[in-house]
């Protein structure tokens, strides 16, 4: 049976995104076997709450892995308390497109997705887009503290799948725990820029 694609591709604000539904059930059509996730970053007031997910997604035509990150910055209101589960959302979408080959957004990844989806995924164009949540502060005594042990760690890895050279222990010398929330706010943008949407990624 093949997948009928339109019944799950939505248009919101003029531009067409496609349902994570959608990518699992081509996934499904060509060979999917496995799909799993990796908790990078656990979501802290030192590091603005922000929750980082891989996966890695394996089909009959290979591997594909991608990261995701979520935040009370960047998903709606409602989903605030399961920021983890939209990280990991988002990740297992941005793998499955390359695995699929749809270089069309993900639904899920956009900032005003409800956390369930409409029966008519078309009617939702019309939607009034909900504002996004606050971002939430850094911890008080970020900007006086060093980076946290699982901060370091995160850093290392986003590093890692980047292809950037890992840190040395200069690296870390004068850095705070503030500013490594920043960088790896950065990082993870950096990667979904380079690797996610601007290009396609086979591990």
């Amino acid at each position: 049976m093949t997948v009928d694609l339109k019944q799950f591709v939505i248009n919101r604000q003029g531009k067409e995104l496609i349902l994570y539904a959608g990518l699992l059930a081509l996934a499904h059509e060509e060979g999917l076997k496995r799909i799993s996730t990796t908790l990078i970053q656990l979501p802290t007031e030192e590091n603005a709450n922000v929750a980082v997910v891989a996966a890695e997604v394996e089909t009959s035509k290979g591997t594909f892995s991608e990261i995701g990150d979520a935040s009370p910055a960047n998903v709606n209101r409602m989903i605030v308390p399961h920021t983890i589960r939209m990280a990991a959302t988002r990740a297992k979408a941005r793998a499955l497109r390359d695995a699929v080959n749809i270089g069309m957004t993900a639904a899920e990844e956009m900032s005003e997705m409800e956390d369930a989806q409409p029966s008519h995924p078309r009617a939702s164009g019309t939607a009034t887009q909900r504002e996004s949540a606050p971002a939430v502060p850094h911890d008080p005594d970020a900007t006086s503290k060093p980076p946290s042990s699982s901060q370091q760690a995160t850093i290392v890895r986003l590093k890692r799948v980047l292809g950037q050279p890992a840190p040395d222990e200069a690296y870390w010398e004068s850095m705070t725990s503030a500013e490594a929330a920043d960088v790896i706010t950065t990082l993870c943008r950096e990667y979904n820029e380079t690797k996610g949407d601007g290009g396609r990624r086979q591990a």
